[in-house]
C-alpha cells in the first residue's frame, strides 16, 4: 500500500523543501562573482583556482545518486538532514580558507549537499495530498533554477560591498537555518526500501565513471580535446560505466535499477533531461557575458557584475511564479504535455535573445521567457519519473534524473565554451568572443531545446493527474514484491 499522506502542515513542508533546494543552488553560484579574483585571493594560479568550481560539480555528480538511494534505504528525512551537514561545514571551511587546498575541500563538501533537491521531491510523494502534489513537485524541482537566478545578484552585491568571506559565513548560517527547519517540520516517513542492502560496488563504479567523464568534458578545453589525458579519461569513463551497468543488471539490490530506467517513459524523460539541462545552461553562460562585455565591442552592454545580476534576477522570480502554474497544467493535461510546452517556451526565449541581444531590457525579457520554460520543464520531469517507478525507488530515480540534468549542463558549458573560444575578435590587443560566436551559441541553445521537445513528444503519455502518485505505469507493491521474490 502507499504511504499515507499527511495534509496537515504540508505547506510548511513544501516551503522548507523549496528553500532547501534554493539554498543548495545558491551554494553553486556563490563563487561566481569571485572567479576573476580567486587566483589573487588564494595566492595560486588560474588553473588551480578553476578547481574551486570544478570540484563542486564532480562531488555533486557522485553524491546525488548515492544520497537518493540512501534516502530510499534509510529514510528521506534522515538523508536531508545528513545533506545539510556538509553544506554548513563546507561553508565554514571556505570562510576560513586562506589558500586553494582548504577552499577546494570546502567546495567539495558543499557539493555533497546537492542531493537535497531529489530527496525533497521524492519525499513529496509520501506526504503531500494528491491534489497538491503536481504544483509542489514543480516548485521544489524548480528551486535549483530559482536559487541560481536569485543567488547571483545577491552574491555579487555581497562581494562588491563586503568582504568575500561574508559570502561563506552567510551561506553557513543559511544552511544551519535549513537544517533546523528540516528537523522541526519534515515528517519522518518509513523508508520505501528498508531491508534492502546498499550497493557499495555500484556506488564506487558509478562515481569513478562519472568523475572520468565530467573531468574530460569540463577540463577538455584546457587540456586539449585530443590530448592523451582527455582521451584517456573519456575511454576510462566508457569502460567504467559499461562495467557499472553490467554489475547493476546482475546485483539483487542495485544502486540504480536500470530495468526501471529502461522503461520508455523513464528512459525518454532522462534523455530529454540531458538536452533541457544543456539548453538551460547555455543561456546562463551567454547572457551574463553579453551584459558585461565592454560597449566598445559594439555588442557588449558594459554592465558591472552586480548590474548584470540584477538584470538577470527577474528570470528567477518568473520561475518561482511559473512553477505552480506548471503543476496545474500537469494536473489538467499530464506531465508530458507540460514538458513539451516548457521546452518550446525555452526555444522561443532563445529566439527572442537573438532578436533583442542589443539591449539589457531585451536580454532580461528573453531570460524571463527561457526561465519560464525551464520552470515548466523542471517541474514536469520528476513528475514523469515518479509516475513511473515504485515507491521504493523514488529518491534514487529522482537522483538519477538530477544527474542527467547536471550532465546536460556540463556538456552545454563545454560546447558553448568551445564555440566562444573559437569565434573571437581582437580589440586593443585583447581577444573577445565575437558577436557571431554569441549568436551561434544562442542558436545552438535554441536548437537543443527543440531536440528536447521532439524527444518529449514521443514519451508515452500517462493519465492526467498521475504525477508521482503511483497511478500511471509505476509498479504496484504486489508487483514489486513478486519481482523481488
Amino acid at each position: 500500500m502507499h504511504v499515507a499522506k499527511t495534509p496537515a502542515g504540508t505547506g510548511g513542508v513544501v516551503a522548507t523543501l523549496a528553500l532547501a533546494g534554493t539554498t543548495a543552488a545558491i551554494m553553486q553560484t556563490l563563487i561566481t562573482p569571485l572567479i576573476a579574483e580567486l587566483p589573487r585571493i588564494l595566492d595560486t594560479t588560474p588553473s588551480n583556482a578553476a578547481w574551486v568550481i570544478t570540484v563542486t560539480l564532480l562531488v555533486a555528480a557522485v553524491c546525488v545518486p548515492v544520497s537518493g538511494r540512501l534516502g530510499d534505504l534509510l529514510g528521506k528525512r534522515r538523508m536531508l538532514l545528513a545533506c545539510s551537514v556538509p553544506l554548513v561545514v563546507g561553508s565554514v571551511v571556505c570562510a576560513l580558507a586562506s589558500s586553494v587546498v582548504p577552499m577546494i575541500i570546502g567546495r567539495g563538501l558543499q557539493g555533497m549537499g546537492m542531493g537535497m533537491v531529489p530527496l525533497g521531491i521524492a519525499l513529496l510523494r509520501d506526504v503531500v495530498p494528491a491534489d497538491r502534489l503536481s504544483s509542489s513537485i514543480a516548485l521544489v524541482s524548480a528551486s535549483m533554477g530559482i536559487g541560481g537566478g536569485l543567488g547571483l545578484p545577491i552574491a555579487a552585491a555581497v562581494a562588491q560591498y563586503a568582504h568575500w568571506r561574508v559570502l561563506f559565513w552567510g551561506s553557513a548560517g543559511l544552511a544551519a537555518v535549513i537544517a533546523v527547519l528540516l528537523w522541526r517540520l519534515i515528517p519522518d516517513v518509513p523508508a520505501g526500501a528498508r531491508g534492502q542492502r546498499f550497493d557499495a560496488p555500484g556506488a564506487l563504479g558509478l562515481g569513478a565513471g562519472l568523475v572520468c567523464l565530467l573531468l574530460a568534458v569540463s577540463k577538455g578545453g584546457d587540456w586539449g580535446w585530443a590530448s592523451a589525458t582527455t582521451v584517456g579519461l573519456a575511454v576510462a569513463a566508457v569502460a567504467l560505466l559499461l562495467g557499472w551497468g553490467l554489475w547493476e543488471l546482475r546485483t539483487r539490490h542495485p544502486l540504480i535499477d536500470l530495468r526501471s530506467t529502461a522503461r520508455p517513459r523513464v528512459l525518454l524523460t532522462n534523455l530529454a533531461s540531458i538536452f533541457v539541462g544543456f539548453s538551460m545552461y547555455a543561456s546562463m553562460l551567454v547572457v551574463p557575458q553579453l551584459l558585461q562585455f565592454p560597449e566598445e565591442t559594439g555588442y557588449g552592454l558594459g554592465q558591472s557584475m552586480l548590474a548584470a545580476g540584477l538584470w538577470m534576477a527577474p528570470g528567477g522570480i518568473i520561475m518561482m511564479f511559473v512553477s505552480p502554474l506548471g503543476g496545474r497544467l500537469t494536473d489538467a493535461r499530464g506531465p508530458k504535455h507540460t514538458l513539451v510546452c516548457g521546452v518550446l517556451v525555452l526555444a522561443v526565449g532563445y529566439g527572442l535573445a537573438l532578436l533583442l541581444m542589443g539591449s539589457a531590457w531585451g536580454l532580461m525579457l528573453a531570460l524571463m521567457v527561457t526561465s519560464g520554460g525551464v520552470g515548466l520543464a523542471y517541474g514536469a520531469m520528476p513528475a514523469l519519473i515518479m509516475g513511473s517507478v515504485a515507491l521504493s525507488e523514488t529518491a534514487a530515480a529522482n537522483g538519477f534524473n538530477t544527474l542527467m540534468r547536471s550532465l546536460g549542463t556540463s556538456v552545454g558549458a563545454a560546447v558553448v565554451g568551445v564555440v566562444l573560444s573559437e569565434m573571437t575578435v581582437t580589440m586593443g590587443g585583447y581577444s573577445f568572443a565575437s558577436e557571431d560566436g554569441f549568436r551561434a551559441a544562442l542558436i545552438i541553445g535554441g536548437g537543443v531545446a527543440l531536440v528536447a521537445a521532439a524527444i518529449a513528444s514521443v514519451i508515452p503519455a500517462g493519465r492526467p493527474g498521475t504525477a508521482g502518485n503511483g497511478r500511471s505505469d509505476a509498479p504496484t507493491v504486489p508487483e514489486q514484491a513478486a519481482a523481488e521474490a
